[in-house]
């Protein structure tokens, strides 16, 4: 989960760098786009307040980039500010959108920009409501509703650059965020949480389509590629941060979770210890943890770890990769 901090942040020392870029001259876009959508996203335009239907739009679906298609916000994440712009409380995924000073009329403001293209969004502000604090206001022009409905659910095996690694290559998953999650204690940091006190676990938080694959496969793919029978550990990795967990959204998350792994503990010779738990909240770990695998394959651990992991995984479940 991102707060202003983490917003402030990517200000001050600089936004990830997206997978690819979407670029375009400014002719480019004009000929393609609407004129007022033109207007709001290359030119940085603002549309009337109370404009558009979006305003009071609060069905589920998903939200994307009006000139790339890039997914931005989940409508469950969606409020009504009062404002006169469709108001959101996070992106749907962390580095969805970029951050930017912006100075112009006399105020100092964040603009939201389109991480892929660029396209100015709006703005993002710190008078939301609970848990994140944030409010994204929005341009409705700068976004498009999709019709696609996807599902979030939380998992924690151990290290979250593991889970992350084998996440990543399943059909029918958008993204995969590491984070922390199951503990007390509001916006930890990686060093809080190895010191084993704030009673989060390593987690990572997986964005996908059901229509590709469904919560149960999920939990089948998560239970068979960590050692869900041992208590706070994997592997040479010790301490409750390190423990199996699933968090659940809802009592039907939670009916599913207890029906697989009732059904996959005859696959074991011990009992399964992991711990079914009500998600609270996430929180989204440092940047330098985010693609650790992808980032860094030659580092030692993820020679010595992370591919012997993967080997088990692409074997046990080739035809669900990407």
């Amino acid at each position: 989960m991102l707060k202003y901090l983490d917003v402030l942040k990517f200000v001050n020392h600089g936004n990830p760098e997206p997978a690819f870029k979407v670029v375009k001259t400014q002719e480019e876009w004009q000929a393609i786009l609407s004129s007022e959508v033109f207007e709001v996203t290359r030119m940085k335009g603002t549309e009337r307040a109370y404009s558009s239907e979006l305003c009071s739009t609060f069905a589920p679906g998903l939200y994307a980039c009006s000139c790339c298609g890039t997914l931005l916000f989940d409508g469950r994440e969606k409020f009504e500010s009062g404002t006169g712009w469709p108001s959101f409380t996070q992106p749907i995924d962390a580095h969805a959108v970029a951050y930017k000073n912006d100075r112009s009329y006399g105020m100092r403001r964040i603009e939201a920009l389109c991480s892929i293209c660029d396209a100015h969004l709006g703005h993002v502000f710190p008078d939301g409501p609970a848990p994140s604090g944030l409010r994204y206001c929005m341009n409705a022009l700068a976004l498009k509703k999709m019709e696609a409905k996807y599902e979030k659910s939380v998992f924690g095996g151990g290290c979250f650059w593991c889970t992350e690694a084998i996440f990543d290559e399943l059909k029918g998953v958008v993204s995969v965020e590491s984070g922390y999650s199951g503990g007390a204690i509001a916006n930890p940091t990686y060093r809080e949480v190895c010191s084993g006190k704030t009673g989060h676990a390593e987690v990572v938080q997986v964005t996908y389509n059901p229509a590709e694959i469904s919560y149960k496969d999920l939990l089948c793919v998560h239970l068979s590629t960590h050692n869900p029978t041992t208590l706070n550990q994997q592997g040479a990795d010790t301490g409750t941060q390190y423990r199996s967990i699933i968090l659940v959204s809802n009592d039907e998350q939670r009916h599913v979770a207890e029906s697989v792994i009732m059904e996959m503990q005859e696959g074991f010779d011990r009992p399964i210890v992991t711990e079914i738990r009500e998600l609270q909240a996430f929180y989204l770990a440092e940047p330098e943890h985010q693609n650790f695998y992808m980032n860094n394959p030659e580092e030692g651990y993820c020679q010595a770890v992370i591919d012997p992991k993967l080997d088990r995984f692409r074997k046990l479940f080739a035809a669900r990769r990407k």
